[in-house]
């Protein structure tokens, strides 16, 4: 018979988006994933700046690293105080031993 394989008779596996012909390109999989990753950051970011009419770079940071999942995928280690290293009045080059 025509459109069977062989073997124990089975059909081949068709999946539900080649069905209707639905294929999503990798640009548009990426454009979805980086939507979702900076409307995540933005909501927590305007969290922590809920007192402040406007979100700052600090806000993200804080965001990001007091999240888990977050810190975890930015590979933020959880030892590193959050603070620029400019406001700290310690030199770059001191903190590099």
């Amino acid at each position: 018979m025509p459109g069977k394989t062989g073997g124990c008779g089975g059909k081949k596996a068709v999946s539900r988006s080649s069905k209707v012909a639905l294929q999503f390109p990798a640009p548009v999989y990426l454009a979805a994933v980086l939507e979702y990753l900076c409307a995540e950051v933005l909501e927590l970011a305007g969290n922590a700046a809920r007192d402040n009419n406007r979100i700052i770079p600090h806000h993200v940071q804080l965001a990001i690293r007091n999240d888990e999942e977050l810190s975890k995928l930015l590979c933020c280690p959880a030892s590193t105080p959050c603070f620029s290293p400019r406001n700290s009045g310690v030199s770059i080059a001191s903190q590099r031993v």
